[in-house]
């Protein structure tokens, strides 16, 4: 599962990786110049953020906590880009 996400500067790395920790499960960050675990800060460091990046997520996980990261992070997500 993708949906596109904004990252527009340090801060918001920091805010999203906070906010992605509490999940137990993989969550990646994919870019044209690569991709990083959104719960690593080094990982997301590493992402160049003039690009368009996705949020990826293993398709089977359960509904609902998928859920509620997207609402944890929908100040972030791509409106248009739901899976």
């Amino acid at each position: 599962m993708t949906r596109g996400i904004r990252v527009k500067n340090t801060d918001d790395i920091q805010k999203i990786n906070k906010i992605v920790t509490k999940y137990g499960f993989d969550i990646w960050i994919h870019g044209k110049s690569g991709m990083g675990d959104a719960k690593s800060l080094l990982g997301m460091f590493l992402l160049s953020l003039n690009e368009p990046l996705q949020i990826v997520l293993e398709d089977d996980e359960d509904p609902v906590a998928v859920k509620a990261l997207f609402k944890d992070l929908a100040e972030y997500l791509e409106i248009d880009d739901e899976d």
